[in-house]
């Protein structure tokens, strides 16, 4: 698929590309990261390999609709990033961006070794941080991970990030209220779950007012 087509393949509200950041240029920008993820996938399995033909919906438009959720977030950490979803798919949308900043945390070497891969490759506005997320306190607007944990051991992990006050914003499937009604037991939070999409099923959970119970 080229960088241009993603408006058939979305199918996404209209006006959302724009409202994203999304100009021919950062598609292609895009584009470029879905074939270096594709080459690097045929090494290593940094994503299911049945997901790469359905790029731009699961995974593209899955991590663009964050910018879509919180328009004024700048900066962003991007928890057990992984193979970069979503944090690379947001840097590259605010590439140019006054401010922009998106920090990739990863304990995972050779998944950093790619990360830094693209980012040097696409000059984007990232910072790589190959640690455990739990052990950072980074200054952030807001919060992100994808298929990263349940949402109680998410909370933990983003609870050092998340004090001084930025929001969460989870994507999660559709057992999503389930991990909402555990996460309960030991955290204070207010959540919102906006319907994914990406995927009638999932869910991206906003999360704020984190403290822990007791």
């Amino acid at each position: 698929m080229s960088a241009a087509a993603p408006h058939d393949a979305l199918s996404a509200p209209e006006g959302f590309l724009e409202a994203v950041g999304a100009t021919p240029e950062r598609l292609a920008a895009v584009e470029a990261f879905r074939l270096m993820l594709e080459a690097a996938n045929a090494r290593s399995n940094l994503v299911g390999r049945s997901t790469l033909p359905g790029f731009w919906r699961r995974h593209f438009l899955d991590s663009a609709q964050l910018a879509w959720l919180a328009p004024s977030a700048r900066i962003w950490a991007d928890l057990g990033s992984g193979a970069g979803l979503p944090g690379l798919v947001l840097a590259i949308l605010m590439k140019g961006r006054a401010g922009a900043h998106v920090h990739l945390v990863e304990s995972v070497a050779k998944r950093c070794a790619f990360l830094t891969r693209v980012a040097t490759a696409l000059d984007l506005p990232v910072t790589i941080h190959h640690a455990r997320a739990e052990a950072l306190a980074l200054e952030v607007d807001t919060v992100t991970a994808r298929a990263c944990a349940p949402l109680t051991r998410l909370l933990e992990f983003a609870a050092p990030t998340m004090r001084p006050g930025a929001a969460g914003l989870f994507l999660k499937g559709q057992g999503v209220d389930i991990e909402i009604t555990e996460a309960r037991r030991s955290w204070r939070f207010d959540a919102f779950c906006h319907e994914s999409l990406s995927d009638p099923r999932g869910r991206v959970v906003s999360v704020t007012g984190l403290a822990r119970v007791g």
